[in-house]
């Protein structure tokens, strides 16, 4: 029982962590496309990708907490 737990938090960490990683990836390269001459639309693009991760990850791991918090993982 209290390795089911184990599994779902570190599950939850993993996603959490991905969620920071891609912040994190995200940051730099808006500082990279600041620094260069990068049409808006490029800038668009890349945070779109950015967030559709994140949200991924997000989802991800509610899905999972939902799923095994309800016993049926």
């Amino acid at each position: 029982m209290f390795a089911k737990h184990i599994d779902l938090i570190e599950s939850l960490a993993l996603n959490i962590g991905f969620v920071v990683l891609f912040f994190f990836i995200g940051m730099a390269i808006q500082d990279v496309l600041k620094k260069g001459n990068v049409p808006p639309f490029g800038r668009a693009v890349v945070w779109l990708v950015l967030f559709l991760g994140c949200a991924g990850f997000i989802a991800k791991g509610l899905i999972q907490l939902s799923w095994e918090g309800s016993g049926l993982g």
